[in-house]
């Protein structure tokens, strides 16, 4: 009797092997790049879903939009970033966080989303 690899995996591990492409592999490299940003980003698994924290404190997650379609890094503190720091933050129907939606079948941003992440870590400096 063979067992199910995804009964043995960790519930965050699970989350992305359970999407299907391109949606997984754009989740999977946002799960690194995020992870690579910077050394104190440690992830949890959180409300259902990946949920990294920074110094201690909710830093983002990440999440596939229902509307859209799209993935996205919903980051805690999104509302502090003004639409003029950075247009591509949408706020929604949230007081506090902001999300970026990234589209599957395009290249990833990666210098958009490193300069999002370095905007959202310096609040947490304050």
């Amino acid at each position: 009797m063979s067992l199910d690899n995804s009964a043995m995996l960790r519930p965050i591990d699970n989350y992305f092997l359970q999407k299907d492409e391109p949606i997984k592999s754009c989740l999977e490299f946002l799960r690194e790049f995020i992870l690579k940003t910077d050394p104190e980003i440690k992830e949890h698994w959180k409300y259902g879903m990946p949920f990294y924290y920074y110094k201690d404190k909710m830093f983002c997650y990440l999440w596939t939009h229902k509307k859209y379609g799209q993935p996205y890094i919903g980051l805690a503190e999104g509302g502090r970033i003004g639409r003029i720091d950075h247009p591509d933050l949408l706020l929604e129907k949230r007081a506090r966080m902001k999300i970026l939606l990234i589209d599957p079948h395009k290249n990833i941003p990666q210098k958009k989303i490193g300069i999002i992440l370095k905007m959202a870590m310096k609040l947490y400096s304050k």
